[in-house]
């Protein structure tokens, strides 16, 4: 009886067909965190915006508004771009370690030096921290998960998103609801800090990736990697051979033949769901009480409050978009179909959004067009756009294509951000809302077009 455990614990496993373990998990907790800080970021920039605007001497102009916005975002294209390229050659660890610091330390900087210029120099690094994980956390999911648990794994990592969404929201709307004064609003960076914090001492004690070791022909190294992860003996699977084109290609040679095929298909839907996520998410506040959905007939912080309430309420159902989005999956649904049918269903909770402001229809119609938007969203493009790169990107330029995916997706989130605002003051919310609707035809048709030949399997 006594031999039976350390007989199982001297079994050797074959990482790409064993089962899922407790060090499956702590590496998919580990590699989501960026997932949970960019969402609680870009909520707690929207939320001190219109906080900002009460305690100023004059009304913040909405260019500043749109600057203010997307600067973090501006960050995480080009953390997710840098970090994605350098961790291709000089390995995951390092990097995976530094960007939670660099979170910490931007996000310090916004609380302590609460200046225009300090603003936007922390918000950018905070961003960049977030971005670097963002080319990281796929690709360190999908290399240690069993293969038939990789691409699902790396969904529940995005899914995790919608807890930093529903956290920020809460605990924003909480600490207004005890102290209701606009001009605590740089006090709200400590979500971030704290969280970052999490992320940081999650993996003091990790490894570098076996695959990527393995892939650079350090077997021993691999194994001991695998080992310390899994918490048993590991057999690291070869990676595949390298499709013609892929390998060994510079950062530009990603822009070329097939490379560029699959960086329109990632990257370009990924900037027209990134509308969605961080245009709204970031002035969702802002949005609401311009639909003028908020709960109460309130002015200056109050009506901050209240329209933090309802953001909170809507976020909430992001979590159950995720939640269909995995289900589909795990039943086998095309990834292709769920990305286009979920932007067509976005288009349409908008749309239906848009007649309920122009019709003076029941306040509840405008809270259903959110809510179909949000959770369709959440449950094809932002799943599906996530899951891609990891996907049909080869291991040897995977943090490469994912960067340059997560890039281009901010890149379409940088622009919903920073016009969104302006888009209000040309038009009002019916110039933005048809603005929006179309931008998620575009991801759909984008994604019809440029579909694989071959059917890919979400497994």
């Amino acid at each position: 009886m006594k031999g039976k455990p350390a007989e199982k614990q001297n079994a050797v496993l074959d990482m790409a067909t064993m089962p899922l373990t407790r060090g499956h998990y702590k590496v998919l907790i580990a590699g989501s965190m960026e997932q949970i800080i960019g969402a609680a970021l870009s909520t707690v920039v929207g939320i001190m915006i219109p906080m900002i605007q009460l305690v100023a001497s004059s009304t913040l102009p909405s260019f500043m508004q749109g600057i203010m916005g997307a600067t973090s975002l501006v960050g995480i294209a080009v953390g997710s771009t840098i970090v994605g390229y350098l961790a291709d050659r000089q390995g995951y660890l390092g990097w995976f370690r530094l960007c939670p610091l660099l979170i910490i330390a931007g996000s310090l900087l916004v609380l302590f030096a609460p200046r225009e210029p300090w603003i936007l120099i922390g918000l950018f690094v905070a961003g960049f921290g977030v971005g670097g994980g963002y080319s990281l956390d796929s690709s360190y999911i999908s290399e240690i998960m069993p293969d038939r648990w990789k691409i699902f794994m790396v969904g529940v990592a995005k899914g995790t998103c919608a807890i930093g969404f529903i956290l920020a929201a809460v605990v924003c709307w909480a600490v207004l609801k005890g102290y209701p004064n606009a001009a605590i609003w740089n006090r709200l960076m400590w979500i971030v800090i704290a969280i970052g914090a999490v992320a940081f001492l999650l993996r003091i004690r990790f490894t570098q990736s076996p695959e990527w070791l393995m892939g650079k022909g350090l077997k021993k190294e691999a194994a001991a990697a695998a080992g310390k992860l899994l918490g048993m003996n590991v057999v690291v699977p070869m990676p595949s051979v390298p499709q013609k084109g892929s390998a060994k290609v510079s950062y530009f040679g990603m822009f070329r033949g097939e490379n560029l095929k699959r960086v329109i298909l990632t990257g370009i839907p990924w900037a027209c769901e990134g509308l969605g996520v961080y245009g709204f998410g970031v002035f969702l506040p802002i949005l609401v009480m311009a639909l003028g959905i908020e709960r109460d007939n309130v002015t200056g912080i109050a009506k901050v409050m209240n329209s933090v309430e309802m953001t909170a309420v809507i976020n909430f159902f992001i979590l159950p978009g995720f939640a269909i989005g995995l289900f589909m999956i795990r039943k086998g649904c095309g990834h292709i179909r769920m990305l286009v049918g979920g932007f067509v269903v976005c288009a349409a909770g908008l749309g239906l959004l848009l007649l309920s402001y122009c019709y003076h229809l029941p306040l509840w119609v405008s809270v259903v067009g959110f809510i179909i938007f949000e959770v369709f969203l959440n449950a094809g493009p932002h799943l599906i756009t996530f899951i891609l790169p990891a996907q049909i990107f080869p291991v040897e330029v995977r943090s490469t294509g994912s960067g340059i995916a997560a890039m281009l997706g901010k890149i379409g989130a940088v622009l919903g951000v920073f016009f969104m605002p302006m888009l209000l003051e040309w038009g009002g919310i019916v110039l933005l809302l048809w603005v929006s609707i179309g931008v998620q035809l575009l991801g759909a048709i984008v994604a019809i077009l440029f579909r694989p030949a071959k059917p890919i399997k979400l497994s």
